[in-house]
C-alpha cells in the first residue's frame, strides 16, 4: 500500500501506467454499455406496473451510482492530497467533478422524466430527490472553487475541504428512503440482498452499471493524463516526451 501511494507521487509514473490501463477500461466499457443497453431496452421484459417506462433505468441508475461514487472517490483523493500532499490525487479529483456534476444532472433528469408516468409529476421535494439535487450543488461549488482562487494550492485545499466535508450526503442519499417517508422506490438490487427484479430484468442493469463505472475510470485516466501534460510542462521529461512526439 505504502509503495503504491509512494508511486502516485510521481506523475511519470502515473502517466506512463495509465497509458497502458486506458485502452482496456475504454473497451470494457464500450462492450459493457453496448449489451446492457440492448439487452435491457430490446430484450428485457416489461414491467408488470410501469410497462416499458421502467427501461429509463438503464440510465438513471447507473448515472445516480456513478454520481455518488465519483463523489467518494474526490473525497478520497482530497484527503490523499491534503494528508500526504501527492499531486496526482488533486489533478484527478479535479478531473472527476465535471463527470459526477453531470452524471448528476443525468441522474435527476432521467428521474424527473421516470416520475411523471409513476408519480404524475416531474418534481416532488422527495427526500431522495432533494438529497440528489444538493449532491449537485455540491459538484457545482467544488468546481467554482477550483476558479475562485489565483492561487492553485489554495483552490485545491479548498475544493478538498469541500469534498470531504460534503460526502457526508452521500449516505443520507443511500438512506434517505429507509429513514424518511418518500415517494422514491427502495434499491432495486444490493449486492448483498436479494434482487427486487427478476434476473433478465437485473442484469442488463447490472452490465450498464459496469459500463458506466468503466468509462468513469476510462475518462478521468485520460483526462488526468491531460492536466499532468498541462501542470508538468516545465519538466523534462515533459518536454522530451513532446519532443519525441513531433
Amino acid at each position: 500500500m505504502w509503495a503504491f501511494i509512494n508511486k502516485l507521487r510521481s506523475p511519470k509514473w502515473f502517466y506512463a501506467i495509465s497509458a497502458r490501463l486506458q485502452p482496456w477500461f475504454w473497451a470494457a466499457a464500450l462492450i459493457l454499455i453496448v449489451i446492457g443497453s440492448v439487452w435491457g431496452l430490446a430484450f428485457a421484459p416489461a414491467d408488470y406496473q410501469q410497462g416499458n417506462s421502467f427501461r429509463i433505468i438503464y440510465v438513471h441508475v447507473p448515472a445516480a451510482f456513478l454520481a455518488q461514487s465519483i463523489f467518494v472517490s474526490m473525497a478520497i483523493a482530497g484527503v490523499v492530497f491534503m494528508v500526504w500532499k501527492i499531486k496526482i490525487a488533486d489533478m484527478a479529483a479535479a478531473m472527476m467533478a465535471p463527470l459526477g456534476a453531470a452524471m448528476t444532472f443525468i441522474a435527476l433528469f432521467s428521474g424527473a422524466v421516470w416520475g411523471v408516468p409513476t408519480w404524475g409529476t416531474w418534481w416532488m421535494w422527495d427526500a431522495r430527490l432533494t438529497s440528489m439535487l444538493i449532491l449537485l450543488f455540491l459538484y457545482l461549488g467544488v468546481i467554482a472553487l477550483r476558479g475562485a482562487f489565483t492561487s492553485r494550492d489554495s483552490a485545491s485545499r479548498a475544493a478538498s475541504v469541500l469534498a470531504m466535508v460534503g460526502v457526508i450526503n452521500i449516505p443520507i442519499i443511500k438512506y434517505s428512503v429507509d429513514w424518511w417517508y418518500t415517494l422514491h422506490q427502495p434499491a432495486s438490487f444490493t449486492i448483498t440482498g436479494r434482487a427486487a427484479m427478476p434476473l433478465e430484468m437485473w442484469a442488463p442493469l447490472l452490465i450498464m452499471v459496469l459500463g458506466f463505472y468503466c468509462f468513469f475510470i476510462a475518462l478521468t485516466l485520460m483526462r488526468t493524463r491531460s492536466e499532468i501534460l498541462r501542470r508538468e510542462s516545465n519538466k523534462r521529461w515533459v518536454r522530451d516526451l513532446a519532443g519525441g512526439e513531433r
